[in-house]
């Protein structure tokens, strides 16, 4: 896998874009649900898409979700349904955006929820 991997607890870490080329890897990785941040073509049309990332997540027996989160805009509600994610899916968990600062943010804001 080309994207470095950073674990901030047991059950969660975030990396930056991740490909359909990924998945498996991060299966072996021990990983068990990929939570994808990043909005479709958000870095132009070379972009792998959530549904082709999708895709390649449940072939190597990954929950995956969408939730697109653009980082300069980012809501209440936006941590609340990350925050759930979190309590729902299997762990542990691997969310990736753009460089994975924003799932970082994402984190620590659904942390303050408690």
């Amino acid at each position: 896998m080309s994207a470095p991997i950073k674990p901030l607890t047991e059950n969660f870490a975030v990396a930056p874009q991740l490909g359909p080329e990924d998945m498996a890897d991060v299966a072996a990785a021990g990983y068990k649900s990929v939570i994808i941040n990043r909005p479709d073509f958000e870095g132009g049309p070379d972009q792998p898409t959530a549904a082709d990332v999708s895709k390649a997540a449940a072939a190597a027996g990954l929950a995956v979700e969408y939730q697109p989160v653009v980082g300069s805009a980012m809501t209440v509600s936006d941590v609340v349904r990350f925050a759930e994610l979190l309590k729902t899916l299997p762990g542990p968990v691997l969310a990736y955006c753009r460089t994975g600062t924003r799932c970082t943010n994402l984190f620590a804001a659904a942390q303050q929820l408690g």
